[in-house]
């Protein structure tokens, strides 16, 4: 695995974006959060003596019966979960026209579900892949460990430069036994992993987060160039500044994305869509506001 040195610049960066994050976790995201991510279920807390009006279905008939006076279970929601970031390091991740990246967009707002997630006393962890699985974090509590995910995050250079989505979601099936909640960080520019996200899905709570770039939907007229595919190299040479190049790449762009949204939509997968160029606190919000409206029904 390969990491940038922990230079000023990085540090700098880091400390940034956990100012940025605690900000928004403490105004916005803390109670939302709480409220829309629920525990892996009910867990024993203690029990009592029954009085009129407790669900007759929790009595404990062992207890009822060795004391002859009829005791129930109480149960307590059990809150303490796992939080999965699952990112695409693809060479792709790398691309942004303005003033980040997605690997840098993808680190803000990692950070800010992160905080949202210890301050809930959840554990954080990270696995990391490309066509291959390149780097996990065991999950942990605490401000120094989501920093090092942070950090992790923001520095990671992948060894490879292809991707496959379906690797990652194998690893994360491989080790995480138990339900985690996962954030899922890809611009899901890839075919052929629609099955194994349904299947992960299944076990896991996954939140698929798509990173875009605007140039994706509106390519500028730049005139002749060479557009090199960030994963396999290949080169082409085209005219940008035919209208009729920029209209069908639009097209063939938006379509992906509609098709995308609607596998999301029709697996129960929940989504955001989140763009280098545009703030990403909106859709956030929208989200766990969309989200915590279907909980409560």
């Amino acid at each position: 695995m390969n990491f940038q040195p922990f230079d000023q610049e990085t540090l700098r960066k880091i400390r940034q974006i956990e100012m940025t994050s605690r900000r928004l976790v403490d105004n916005i995201f803390a109670g939302k959060y709480r409220s829309v991510f629920k525990g892996r279920g009910m867990e024993f807390s203690e029990i009592r003596e029954y009085v009129i009006g407790d669900d007759v279905r929790r009595i404990d008939w062992n207890v009822t019966a060795r004391t002859g006076s009829p005791y129930v279970k109480l149960l307590t929601e059990e809150r303490e979960m796992t939080v999965v970031f699952l990112i695409d390091a693809s060479a792709s991740a790398q691309f942004g026209t303005r003033k980040r990246t997605k690997s840098d967009l993808l680190a803000e707002v990692a950070a800010i579900l992160a905080f949202a997630a210890i301050y809930n006393g959840d554990r954080v962890g990270l696995l990391v892949f490309t066509d291959e699985i390149e780097h996990f974090i065991k999950p942990k509590k605490g401000r120094s460990h989501v920093l090092r995910v942070i950090h992790d995050i923001l520095t990671f250079r992948p060894k490879n430069r292809g991707t496959n989505l379906s690797v990652g979601l194998h690893g994360l099936n491989d080790i995480f036994r138990r339900k985690a909640t996962v954030f899922f960080f890809s611009d899901f520019l890839a075919e052929g992993y629609e099955k194994d996200l349904r299947v992960a899905h299944g076990k896991h709570d996954i939140i698929a987060i798509g990173l875009e770039d605007q140039v994706e939907r509106d390519f500028p007229p730049l005139g002749l160039i060479n557009l090199e595919d960030a994963e396999n190299s290949e080169v082409i040479r085209v005219n940008s500044s035919r209208p009729a190049f920029r209209m069908k790449l639009k097209k063939s762009t938006e379509e992906y994305f509609r098709n995308r949204d609607r596998f999301f939509d029709a697996s129960g997968i929940d989504h955001i869509a989140i763009n280098t160029n545009q703030p990403y606190v909106d859709p956030l919000v929208k989200f766990f506001r969309k989200r915590e409206k279907r909980i409560q029904g």
